[in-house]
């Protein structure tokens, strides 16, 4: 009886951090994407990065099950910090998308994509809780080379990218939804907290997205 409540006791005791490392993995993941991105010549130019307010990343996006048409990922999100965000890149908040109306585009080999939130207009729609692409937000897919250095649309909230075997470019995302994932904020934070709460600075950095912040400070410190 004493080994099988030791048992159960440790099983408990394991289960946060089993969590736990399944959301550090996805903030490693998008930290990797993000980099790699922004690193390329031809990747996200610094000047759309630096009018952005919010960035998006949602590593290995697979369609799910043989012959569906649904995709399912799991990314994180950061925007920046102050008021009118045109600050220093705060906290990162856990984030979902779903790719099922994109069908066919999806397959075996995983996607990246990378969304580049344009206004503080657009945070307000992403930051509600649950957004439609094309409906409840605007989105178009990101320029590159001189289209990006000219772009200034204010009509458009948000930018997407894509990511395949190494091929980057701009992405028609269709009517794809994205909602916070408020149990994945819970266990990387330790309490209960929601995405505007995270974004307005109540909660610190964690360890294990220190890396993703302090690389998006290094390259776009403030809005311009």
């Amino acid at each position: 009886m004493k080994k099988m409540l030791l048992a159960v006791l440790c099983l408990t005791m394991a289960l946060p951090a089993i969590a736990q490392s399944k959301v550090d993995k996805r903030i490693s993941e998008s930290t990797t994407v993000l980099t790699n991105i922004l690193d390329k010549p031809n990747g996200i130019p610094k000047s759309l990065l630096d009018k952005a307010v919010c960035v998006l990343a949602y590593p290995n996006v697979k369609k799910v099950g043989v012959g569906l048409g649904v995709g399912y990922g799991r990314g994180v999100l950061v925007c920046r910090s102050g008021k009118t965000m045109d600050g220093g890149w705060g906290a990162p908040v856990m984030y979902t998308l779903d790719t099922s109306s994109l069908g066919a585009q999806l397959g075996s080999t995983s996607t990246d994509y990378v969304l580049l939130v344009m206004s503080q207009t657009g945070a307000d729609k992403v930051l509600s809780g649950k957004v439609k692409l094309g409906s409840d937000a605007t989105a178009a897919a990101g320029p590159s080379g001189a289209q990006a250095s000219g772009f200034n649309d204010p009509k458009v909230d948000i930018l997407t990218y894509s990511q395949t075997k190494g091929l980057f470019a701009g992405a028609s995302l269709g009517s794809a939804d994205m909602g916070a994932d408020n149990t994945a904020d819970q266990e990387l934070y330790g309490k209960t907290v929601d995405a505007v709460e995270i974004i307005r600075g109540d909660v610190s950095v964690p360890a294990s997205g220190k890396a993703l912040v302090d690389m998006l400070n290094k390259m776009s410190p403030a809005r311009k």
